[in-house]
This record gives structure tokens, C-alpha cells and sequence, in this order.
């Protein structure tokens, strides 16, 4: 099973607890963050590994554990394997802001395109173009690809669940897709992996 979680990281916008969980993550999580300039940044940085720690410590999961991690606005996310398939996992948070019709028409498959295109207000465009994102991006962290994955060698169709009608040959294996929404939170949130089996619910730690 894969299992998500997201966690708010503004308590470590305050400089004691930064310290705090800074001190208790690994050298190269310290480098990261340490490039940062913003306190937000920072934040997310030390927050989502910290939100990853406490996972792993709390299933007891091994160090070669598939996961995958990202972060936008007050929100870490995680996702991970917490059984022995060794699944390909990705995710990906992202918070709704302003409509990028023009990368949809510059980067999105021609489907996923038109269909962001015909919905019927701005808002509905919106909302359409940031599932697609995070769809995306889940998919390209689950590959391994990352943004070396061109966006548009691959197509997928919006439904409950979503579902991936085209990828690149490379990759052979069925890849699955759960969406999680935060009730009045303006953020779209996805993850992709080689597991069917991918929890329905969003687990919120209160504390990080």
C-alpha cells in the first residue's frame, strides 16, 4: 500500500523550532536548506524531511523504502510504500494560483489542453489546469525522470481516478493516480504510483 501525508510547516517560520528540527535532520538536508534564502523556503525544506523521518520512524520502514516528497505554500507532503512492493511512488502539492493557460498550450499533451480550454469559466480552468500539473509532476517523480520527462510524452484523462492513456514506451509498468483535496484550502494534490493499492485517505499530522 502507499499511503500520503501532508503536514503545515509554519511553525518552523519561527526561529526556536526551525533550530529545532534543523538539528535533527542529515548534513545534506542542512546544505539544502542552508542555500535557502526565504524563512518559508527554508521551512519547507526542513519540514517535509522532517515529516518523512517521522514516517519512517513510526512504520519502521527500511532505508531502501520508496517515497517521494514535495512542498508549496504552508503545506509538506509525503508519500510512500509502507509494505514490501517496492512500488514506484510520486507526489506532488501545489497551491492554485493563477491560470497558465499558455503553458498548458506549450507543454501539455493536445488532450489535456483542449480539454482545460472548454470548461466554462476561469475558475473551472483553473481548477482543471492545477490537477493536470500535479498529475503531471506525480508521474514524473514516479518515473525517476523528473523534469527530464518532456511534459508532453505523456497524456492522461481526468477521472475518478484519473487514468494515464499514454506514456513513453521506457516505461512498462501500469502506473495508478489518487487526488487529495484540503476542505477551503486552495491546493491540489496528486500521487502516481506502480501500486494499485493507494490509500483514499489524506493523513494530516498536526505536528511535525
Amino acid at each position: 500500500m502507499v499511503r500520503a501525508w501532508i503536514a503545515d510547516v509554519t511553525p518552523l517560520y519561527e526561529h526556536d523550532c526551525y533550530e529545532r528540527y534543523y538539528e535533527a535532520v542529515p548534513d545534506f538536508r542542512k546544505r539544502k536548506a542552508d542555500k535557502l534564502r526565504h524563512t518559508g523556503m527554508k521551512a519547507q525544506s526542513i519540514g517535509v524531511w522532517t515529516l518523512w523521518q517521522k514516517i519512517r520512524d513510526r512504520y519502521g520502514l527500511p532505508e531502501d523504502a520508496r517515497f517521494n516528497l514535495s512542498h508549496s505554500g504552508i503545506f509538506a507532503m509525503c508519500a510512500a510504500e509502507i509494505d514490501d512492493t517496492h512500488a514506484s511512488v510520486g507526489c506532488d502539492v501545489e497551491k492554485v494560483a493563477a491560470l497558465k493557460l499558455n503553458v498548458a498550450r506549450n507543454y501539455f499533451c493536445k488532450e489535456e489542453y483542449e480539454t482545460i480550454r472548454e470548461e466554462c469559466s476561469d475558475e473551472a480552468r483553473t481548477d482543471l489546469f492545477y490537477r493536470y500539473w500535479v498529475l503531471k509532476e506525480s508521474f514524473m517523480k514516479a518515473t525517476g525522470k523528473g523534469m527530464a520527462l518532456p511534459v508532453n510524452s505523456f497524456c492522461i484523462r481526468i477521472g475518478e481516478p484519473p487514468v494515464l492513456i499514454r506514456q513513453p514506451a521506457e516505461f512498462t509498468e501500469e502506473y495508478h493516480y489518487r487526488e487529495y483535496r484540503l476542505p477551503d484550502m486552495p491546493y491540489r494534490m496528486a500521487v502516481c504510483a506502480t501500486d494499485d493499492d493507494i490509500d483514499a485517505e489524506l493523513h494530516t499530522e498536526l505536528t511535525l
